[in-house]
């Protein structure tokens, strides 16, 4: 009896195809290409979670539809820095804020079930600082302060939560959560500083696409790959 080919491998592959483009047309400055294919890595990378997460034989619906909503509303970011001016950019940047709390929502109420007040002070100072110091080196100024700051800081506690979750509850799926973070950091890094004076080349580009495609691929495998997230801060969950 031949095995049934999973139905997750047909979006994967149109994934893997954008992907490939995505990044040509970033290396080559082929923006009418850019245009074209990058609205579709989101919407193909939350179908493909989708269709993943519904084969398996128990998952939560909470974790399907957080994930495509994270995904849905990066789709909806990527589309609107498409466009040049303040309104596109602080529209992107709104869309993405509200993935990444979809993110939190789904990866946080497990990776930061019974974490003590005072580390929780200590990591949202720290966290503080450290945005303070790259607001000043990067020139972030007048009416984008407020809102990058808030920004950064959700971003931070993506990190913070990929953290927690390898250090409190083990699972090769919280290191995949804590890469992505990191790049998703980077990647937003380099576009912050793109906005607020570095010279913008193709290469650049690339390396923000590079890392932001990455970002969302081990986001989305790491919670594909996730025993149940509710479920996996059980009684024994902090003894190694």
């Amino acid at each position: 009896m031949k095995k049934r080919i999973p139905l997750w491998i047909v979006p994967a592959c149109f994934l893997g195809l954008v992907i490939v483009l995505d990044l040509w047309s970033c290396a080559a400055s082929l923006r009418p290409l850019e245009k074209a294919v990058k609205p579709l890595l989101l919407a193909l990378t939350a179908l493909t979670s989708a269709v993943f997460l519904l084969e398996k034989d128990r998952v939560e619906r909470r974790t399907v539809w957080l994930l495509m909503t994270a995904q849905l509303f990066g789709c909806a970011g990527d589309t609107l820095l498409m466009g040049s001016g303040l309104p596109y950019f602080g529209g992107g940047m709104a869309a993405f804020l509200v993935g990444h709390i979809c993110y939190l929502t789904l990866f946080g109420r497990t990776a930061w079930k019974g974490l003590p007040t005072k580390v929780w002070v200590l990591s949202v100072l720290l966290m503080l600082a450290l945005l303070a110091v790259l607001v000043v080196a990067i020139g972030v100024k007048g009416v984008l302060l407020v809102p990058m700051l808030v920004y950064g800081l959700v971003l931070m506690l993506l990190v913070f939560c990929g953290l927690c979750g390898l250090v409190r509850l083990r699972g090769a799926h919280w290191a995949l959560i804590l890469c992505g973070g990191l790049l998703f950091l980077f990647s937003d890094g380099l576009i912050a500083m793109r906005t607020f004076g570095l010279e913008n080349t193709p290469m650049l580009g690339f390396t923000i696409m590079l890392t932001y495609i990455a970002a969302q691929g081990l986001l989305a495998i790491g919670a594909c790959r996730a025993p149940s997230l509710s479920e996996s801060a059980g009684p024994h969950a902090h003894t190694p």
